[in-house]
């Protein structure tokens, strides 16, 4: 199994990367505040634009280290990696099969089927652990229904307008499962391009982590991240990063920016209001978040399919090494990844 390396987030909005050596070297106004060397860190994701020496993207890719680069408020710019990994064959058939109306019906199905489960099971987990609520367990049976409806569809489009039932359902009722400073994170539903209040401020910022994450692991077994078989192909779009994110959603994202909100490790100071409808991450903000997605992927599960002990950081590998044996025919399906 691959071993869990370091991501080096660089949230400095003035930091500029280099090389020296065989080490990665941060600086602000010409002065060193960071090194690491390359051999200890799997990504690197900067916040800025003061970019990167031509020197230490080699040195990235030497070592297969993909680089991303992001505004200071956390909007996407681009993705870089070096040479494409895995057997050519793998993407060719990757092409092939995203052409294939009834392959793509399929993954479809599994995709959106297992991101309802896995919104129903953080419902169900809230019941638990919080005791009965009656909107809360109305959307846990609503939510059953589409997903029994997703699995038996023959119409990509229809199920693509089950997921937008199901996701206004969960998101109904998102805001129950704010149990601790309520007044300062109100949510009545999801809202995005820009983001209008401080729940889905911390939604957006994480679904983004995750996005590149899952990026650098399709990347990693040499698969395509930009063709994928439910989101569909536009220059620039991750498509299949997109597909695969759909089931790590909740249990990944959403879980996440609920233990920081009711933990009170963020808080309404975290936030900068320009305007009305226009709120930010503070830069202090966005450091709580990258230090609790990090220390997040360091816990262990049970992998639900693979039945072996893994890091929570590398279920976007294993998902993605999963995907790559299906399109090859190592395997009959493709196993989502569900969470009880």
């Amino acid at each position: 199994m691959k071993k869990l390396l370091n991501n080096l987030y660089i949230t400095n909005k003035e930091a500029y990367v280099s090389k020296d050596g065989l080490n990665i070297v941060v600086s602000v106004q010409q002065k060193e505040i960071f090194r690491i060397p390359i051999v200890n860190i799997e990504s690197l994701t900067t916040f800025g634009y003061m970019g990167i020496s031509p020197g230490a993207m080699r040195l990235c890719v030497d070592n297969n280290v993909s680089m991303s680069f992001l505004s200071p408020n956390g909007g996407f710019i681009s993705h870089v990696y070096g040479k494409s990994s895995g057997n050519v064959l793998l993407r060719k058939q990757q092409y092939h099969l995203n052409d294939d109306a009834a392959f793509c019906l399929v993954m479809t199905r599994l995709f959106v089927s297992g991101k309802i489960y896995n919104y129903r099971s953080i419902l169900r987990r809230f019941i638990r652990d919080n005791g009965s609520n009656e909107q809360v367990e109305r959307a846990i049976i609503e939510l059953e229904q589409y997903k029994n409806k997703c699995l038996v569809s023959t119409d990509i489009d229809e199920i693509r307008g089950y997921e937008g039932y199901a996701a206004n359902i969960y998101f109904g009722v998102f805001s129950h499962q704010i149990i601790q400073q309520r007044e300062s994170f109100q949510f009545t539903g999801r809202n995005r391009r820009p983001p209008r209040d401080e729940v889905n401020v911390l939604l957006s910022f994480v679904y983004t982590l995750l996005t590149n994450d899952m990026i650098s692991a399709l990347e990693s077994v040499g698969l395509d991240s930009c063709v994928g078989f439910f989101h569909k192909i536009r220059p620039g779009r991750p498509a299949l990063a997109l597909d695969m994110i759909e089931e790590l959603r909740a249990y990944l994202g959403d879980r996440l920016v609920l233990t920081l909100i009711n933990r009170k490790q963020i808080t309404s100071g975290d936030f900068i209001r320009q305007t009305e409808d226009s709120i930010l991450l503070s830069d202090e903000g966005r450091k709580k978040i990258l230090s609790a997605w990090q220390q997040r992927k360091q816990t262990e599960i049970i992998h639900p399919y693979l039945n072996e002990r893994i890091p929570i950081g590398l279920i976007p590998f294993t998902q993605a090494m999963l995907l790559a044996r299906f399109i090859r025919g190592d395997m009959d399906s493709y196993p989502v990844f569900i969470i009880k």
